[in-house]
């Protein structure tokens, strides 16, 4: 299987190395490791020297954090823009600031999204520019302002990871051919569950977001792309799909929409 969304590079070394090393064992044959910000982009082009054949390479912003100067931002562009398309899968991860903002206004703080619109408008202009997939981080109501920036960039290869949202913002990214992805929480939240069952089976994925942790029978585990065999089980038993059938049509699905 692949991973279809894991941030490698912050795992400890020693802990990302023990991983990769019990990838064949774990029947797991690529990740698609996102990037953060430049030096994060750094990291992850290192990884991939390494492992060539096992990581694939996504680089970008990630909009969870303080906005990049001018000049951070420049850096980047001219930095992703330099590197040979065949070196990296998708700009990602990129997207808009839905938890940051939701934990600033609970504070009473005002949070003015206008630079994050502005930010995502950029790196989708990039990948439009470079003829790559993007990688969202967009849920809930920001989905749909992500949904009209594609297609002002006329987009159409989108991958929401770890999406969830609304009846509108579902059925426009389904009319859109627009991907998601699951992650381990789809054995324990009920409206992941029913959001896998409202998506079309043939624009589905599979992710763990490592490092982040989960919850249920994951708990205390810490999080290995092995995981995603466990999400394809769950994912297919929704569906009335044998555990083989389930894991071989989301990677499919991934190898589909990565060109892999």
């Amino acid at each position: 299987m692949i991973d279809a969304h894991i941030h490698l590079e912050q795992y400890d070394s020693s802990v990302a190395e023990q991983m990769l090393n019990e990838l064949l064992g774990n029947d797991i044959e690529t990740l698609i490791a996102v990037s953060m910000n430049l030096d994060s982009c750094l990291r992850t082009e290192k990884l991939t020297t390494v492992y060539p054949r096992v990581i694939r390479a996504a680089y970008g912003f990630h909009p969870e954090q303080p906005l990049p100067s001018r000049e951070e931002l420049k850096a980047l562009l001219e930095w992703i823009g330099s590197r040979s398309t065949a070196d990296f899968v998708a700009v990602g991860e990129i997207g808009l600031p839905y938890y940051s903002r939701a934990e600033a206004l609970a504070r009473g703080e005002a949070f003015d999204m206008d630079p994050y619109i502005e930010l995502l408008d950029t790196l989708l202009g990039l990948a439009a520019r470079l003829g790559k997939p993007v990688v969202l981080h967009a849920v809930y109501e920001d989905a749909l302002i992500a949904c009209d920036l594609l297609e002002k960039h006329g987009i159409s290869h989108a991958h929401f990871h770890w999406f969830k949202g609304s009846e509108a913002a579902i059925t426009r990214m389904i009319a859109h051919g627009y991907f998601i992805s699951f992650t381990p929480d789809i054995l324990y939240e009920r409206d992941i569950q029913e959001l896998a069952l409202r998506y079309p089976p043939e624009l589905v994925m599979a992710e763990t977001d490592g490092p982040w942790p989960f919850e249920g029978v994951f708990a205390g585990r810490p999080t290995h792309p092995s995981m995603i065999h466990e999400v394809a089980v769950a994912w297919g038993a929704l569906h009335g799909y044998s555990p083989l059938k389930a894991e071989e049509i989301l990677t499919a699905n991934t190898v589909r929409f990565y060109n892999l």
